[in-house]
């Protein structure tokens, strides 16, 4: 099997050429003397050539150093040149950041607040991947992600932004049709609209500081991918939904919908910006969750971060 070349002894032989010496060569690249010396001996040894002519007085490229050292000195301008880019990128603000979310909370919450980021930051191009099926960031590539949820243990990096409460809640029309539950156990006998990706699963669950906790499984009416398809069979009457208050806020306000069961808590999620694990992040990425948990903490529906 073919061997790799071997890229730093290369570079090492490109610059004891460029400064004619073995100390400058180490001053240079920030290595000893040794380490120069073995990479050079290293590297004619695998070419079974000598590449300098070496006195006790100076130092000289041989025929087959001369013809190498055009190469080697790309290699070595190629690998500073790389080298820079990625740090420039990594410290300032350019590049491209590649951004999931839910695919509702990605278009009513977190594009609205996109714009006045781009125009803070031109450099920096936003690559936005939404959706409500759980992505895997590692391998598809992504620099950060938000997750609407009370986040199981994962190696992920996470912060968390602000809490989302879940409210029970129905249209005026359904519960002057059904009734109003009194206790959660009354929802056997009603309708719900379902959140599929819904974490809690089939039941619905609850707590009450002095009756405990209580979970119930409501016949489902309809079943979507999306929370936000289920506002229409809402304001219809149709069933009850547990919606994020990101998503039944305003309707609440405006009277469409209204909320039950409010001495019984649903235990609250939380919005998170997550990270993939093992690597700093370069600074455009730090920007965009400053800004993120900045824009978030004041959204009106949005509670303490804790």
């Amino acid at each position: 099997m073919q061997k790799l070349p071997d890229l730093e002894a290369w570079a090492i032989f490109a610059k004891v050429a460029e400064t004619g010496s073995f100390a400058k060569a180490a001053a240079d690249l920030g290595i000893s003397q040794p380490t120069v010396s073995k990479a050079l001996t290293r590297l004619e040894q695998r070419l079974k050539t000598m590449l300098f002519h070496r006195t006790s007085r100076k130092m000289s490229l041989t025929a087959s150093g001369q013809v190498a050292l055009e190469r080697a000195a790309r290699i070595l301008a190629e690998g500073e040149a790389v080298e820079a880019e990625v740090t420039e990128q990594s410290t300032s603000l350019r590049g491209t950041i590649r951004l999931a979310a839910p695919m509702s909370f990605g278009v009513s919450h977190l594009a609205p607040a996109l714009p006045a980021f781009m125009e803070l930051h031109p450099d920096v191009t936003l690559d936005l991947h939404l959706s409500d099926e759980l992505i895997d960031m590692v391998a598809q590539g992504f620099d950060a992600a938000l997750r609407i949820s009370s986040l199981p243990d994962s190696s992920l990096l996470a912060r968390r932004l602000c809490t989302v409460r879940l409210l029970l809640v129905g249209a005026p029309a359904y519960f002057a049709v059904h009734g109003t539950p009194g206790h959660p156990r009354d929802l056997a006998t009603h309708r719900a609209l379902r959140y599929v990706h819904a974490r809690a699963g089939e039941a619905w669950r609850f707590q009450h500081p002095r009756k405990g906790e209580f979970s119930q499984v409501v016949p489902s009416a309809l079943r979507v991918n999306n929370a936000e398809a289920l506002v229409p069979a809402l304001r219809a009457g149709l069933g009850l939904a547990m919606q994020p208050e990101f998503l039944a806020w305003e309707d609440l306000r405006a009277g469409l919908v209204q909320s039950t069961l409010d001495d019984w808590q649903v235990p609250p999620i939380a919005l998170h910006i997550v990270t993939p694990p093992g690597r700093a992040k370069p600074a455009r990425v730090e920007a965009l969750i400053e800004y993120l948990a900045k824009h978030f903490a004041s959204a009106p529906w949005a509670g303490s971060t804790g």
